[in-house]
């Protein structure tokens, strides 16, 4: 009884140290995932508390556990717009880009660790994909927002090539077990029910839990649950059929969110949460179980691989996957950048040690210190990269609502709550003149804590409580009513035009005050129309478009259109470093300085 209370006294202190650490790092621009993993190594076996844990199958388990609620949730909050602008690129990236730098790390392990080729295999099919938990943190939680085709396609990838390497790893293993006797048709076999079979059996988990949500009355505090639930039984199910669960969790969680459901936001926070303590105890459990004198051995090869993968491999396969899709050099480069390795890599390092693969515990030195590089050199940078590639586009406001309750089995709206802020649009218009969005209605007004008969003839004050009612899907744009003025207007990025224009104004115009070349066939279309003109359909915040010496840049894009556009001036762009860099680079004598400015990553 005493090592039970001892146990679960260090894990919640553990935990709430992490948490205590998390608010320091955030402030040094630290990834969290990296605070985790470092206390972790600090409490285990070289650390001062000695901690001694050594079970890889009860990390392998939890983490499991853990990766699969992450992917839930991140598919949850993946908008179905994304997944249209992003799918194909992203799967490239997930299937053809996890084999090209597998191939690449494998040739690497073979000359620099001496590795016989099949052993290579399973080293680079262990280095080979890029984490969930690590790119959904370190995108949301640096504080920078990059484009939705930048940043869908890094989430969609990350979420999508599990089975590839889950299914290359596991193949290498078997060639190291059992030699090179393998039938390609057993290989195509097997990859294809890992990506075609998970992908159609979490579509279908997806569509069935939000039927259970919509038809089933249940607590408030049940639906969190039932999801949670839910997700994990697709999980678990999928795997038992030999397909991949972790895309069939993430598959369901775009699959949910696809439709409104009931009790969305109780859903989302709670899943948030849980996804949170997910990330802690899976990379605090990781870190326990490294004893880091031991990684000295292969220190010096495991570091030269990982600065392999990080500048070699993953370039070499983004640029080879994204040269069919229309993505400019910044996007390929950030997207090779920002390919983060987590807690997968460590965890496919797990299966040959389970597998008793000899020498199974080189795989997980060098997989642990090629994440542990990725955490520092590439986890640390995401925003200066995002900046210095003049990628940075203003983040989205997000505001929680005081108030969400489901009126049970049926209805297709919920009660939401509001408090009205200074600056707020409604401000301006009485209560009974506001202009909702449809199906959403004011019930009632709360002023100093009674309820104010007669509200919609009345004008609004600050600090008044909204009590409307709503379909989920329009409970955040209601939402936008209630909040501060600027926040409706986040603050540019350098580089994302000095004048700003409503998509409806006349290209004609622009062309006269700027002389701007656009076209005689463009003199009668709006500006909007002329952009989307010029970069087709699928058009995303921060797409420009160069006209002599000045450049259009979409500024603000709803549902794929273009909302509103910045003028920006050709000498205005000189602060961006990436700008200034190249054109130090023209000259032979500044070529050191950007180096230098080069390095700073």
């Amino acid at each position: 009884m005493a090592l039970i209370n001892q146990l679960i006294f260090l894990g919640a202190l553990l935990a709430l140290i992490s948490i205590l650490l998390g608010q320091i790092s955030s402030r040094l621009g630290a990834p969290l995932l990296l605070v985790f993993l470092v206390l972790g190594m600090l409490a285990g076996e070289d650390g001062p508390l000695g901690l001694q844990f050594q079970s890889y199958e009860a990390t392998f388990a939890v983490g499991s556990i853990a990766l699969a609620i992450i992917l839930f949730e991140g598919g949850l909050r993946t908008p179905r717009e994304v997944v249209r602008l992003v799918f194909w690129p992203s799967l490239t990236l997930a299937t053809l880009g996890v084999l090209l730098t597998a191939l690449c790390m494998a040739g690497m392990a073979v000359l620099v660790m001496g590795m016989r080729p099949l052993e290579g295999i399973l080293m680079g099919a262990i280095l080979a994909s890029t984490d969930a938990a690590a790119v959904f943190m370190l995108l949301h939680g640096q504080g920078v927002a990059v484009n939705a085709r930048v940043g869908g396609t890094l989430e969609l990838e990350s979420g999508m090539n599990d089975p590839m390497a889950v299914f290359l790893t596991l193949m290498a293993v078997h060639l190291v077990q059992a030699g090179s006797n393998v039938s390609g048709w057993y290989v195509l076999g097997s990859f294809g029910l890992e990506l075609i079979g998970g992908g159609l059996i979490g579509a279908a988990g997806g569509f069935a839990l939000r039927w259970l949500l919509q038809r089933l009355t249940l607590s408030a505090g049940l639906y969190p649950v039932l999801a949670t639930a839910g997700a994990l039984l697709i999980f678990a199910g999928t795997n038992s059929l030999h397909a991949s669960g972790f895309l069939a969790v993430y598959v369901a969680g775009i699959m949910l969110a696809q439709a409104p459901y009931r009790a969305q936001q109780v859903i989302t926070r709670f899943l948030d949460g849980l996804a949170w303590l997910a990330q802690i105890a899976m990379f605090l459990m990781l870190g326990l179980l490294v004893t880091p004198s031991d990684l000295l051995a292969d220190l010096a090869a495991a570091l030269l691989l990982a600065f392999g993968l990080i500048l070699v491999a993953r370039p070499g396969a983004v640029m080879l996957c994204l040269l069919p899709f229309r993505f400019n050099w910044r996007e390929r480069g950030f997207v090779a950048w920002v390919g983060l390795r987590g807690a997968v890599p460590i965890f496919l390092a797990s299966i040959p040690i389970l597998a008793e693969v000899p020498n199974a515990q080189v795989y997980f030195n060098v997989a642990f210190v090629a994440v542990l590089t990725s955490l520092i050199v590439q986890g640390w940078s995401v925003g200066r990269a995002a900046r210095f590639l003049g990628l940075e586009v203003p983040a989205a406001v997000h505001h929680g609502q005081d108030l969400d309750i489901s009126l049970g089995h049926g209805s297709s709206r919920e009660l939401a709550g509001f408090r009205v802020q200074d600056r707020a649009r409604v401000l301006h218009d009485d209560y009974g003149a506001i202009h909702l969005p449809p199906q959403a209605e004011i019930i009632s007004v709360i002023r100093d804590s009674a309820p104010v008969a007669l509200f919609r003839e009345m004008r609004p004050l600050i600090g008044d409580y909204v009590i409307a009612i709503a379909p989920p899907a329009e409970i955040a744009g209601l939402h936008q009513h209630f909040v501060h003025h600027e926040a409706d207007e986040p603050s540019a990025p350098a580089g994302f035009g000095e004048f700003v224009f409503e998509a409806e104004t006349p290209a004609s115009d622009l062309a006269l005050i700027y002389g701007l070349p656009i076209g005689v066939a463009a003199k009668d279309l709006s500006l909007g129309a002329f952009l989307h003109a010029q970069l087709g359909l699928h058009v995303v915040a921060g797409d420009r478009v160069k006209l002599g010496e000045i450049e259009l840049v979409a500024r603000d894009v709803k549902d794929g259109r273009i909302q509103r556009i910045g003028l920006e001036l050709e000498d205005t762009r000189m602060h961006l470093p990436v700008t200034r860099t190249l054109r130090k680079l023209r000259h032979p004598m500044k070529t050191w300085r950007a180096f230098r400015r080069l390095s700073g990553l």
